[in-house]
């Protein structure tokens, strides 16, 4: 190979697209029977407080990959546990956060500023999130709803740690 050639490759290879930049991002994913762990764990945390909730787990972009209901849970608890779970992944915060905040996402669909969205967080990396929905409130709308998705990640958090 030439000292031209040579130089125009160690030139290439080193710019700041190939040094710094790849063309793609990594991303970790929670896998389908995880999600359904943490669902199963959600509703049965509430179930033991004899509480009847929908749990619903969310992939990080607020897809739905599983869901758990209480056959005794209202009607209504499927459409704002999944709302809940979409609303912690986009915002990848808990909704019990913005229970007492002033908001415009008041009119926004699937926006609910309740408790029992909580991302699904451990070790640095986001891979989804979690909603209850059906337990009544003890001090803030939605802190039993909270407790309950808390103790379904609770339920995978050692596996995911331990993954890498």
């Amino acid at each position: 190979m030439s000292l031209r050639k040579s130089l125009v490759l160690s030139a290439f290879l080193c710019s700041p697209v190939f040094a710094e930049d790849t063309p793609y991002v990594n991303t970790r994913l929670l896998s389908s029977d995880l999600a359904v762990q943490v669902a199963e764990a959600a509703e049965k945390a509430c179930r033991n407080k004899g509480y009847q909730v929908s749990a619903a787990v969310t992939d990080r972009y607020g897809n739905l990959l599983a869901f758990k209901r209480n056959p005794l849970s209202g009607v209504h608890t499927v459409d704002v546990a999944q709302d809940k779970a979409y609303m912690a992944a986009t915002f990848q915060a808990s909704t019990i956060d913005w229970v007492d905040r002033p908001s415009l996402l008041n009119a926004r669909h699937r926006m609910l500023r309740v408790g029992g969205g909580v991302p699904i967080r451990v070790g640095g990396h986001m891979y989804g999130a979690v909603g209850v929905s059906g337990a009544p409130a003890d001090t803030k709308q939605g802190d039993n709803d909270d407790a309950c998705a808390r103790a379904g990640i609770d339920a995978i958090k050692e596996t995911l740690e331990f993954a890498d």
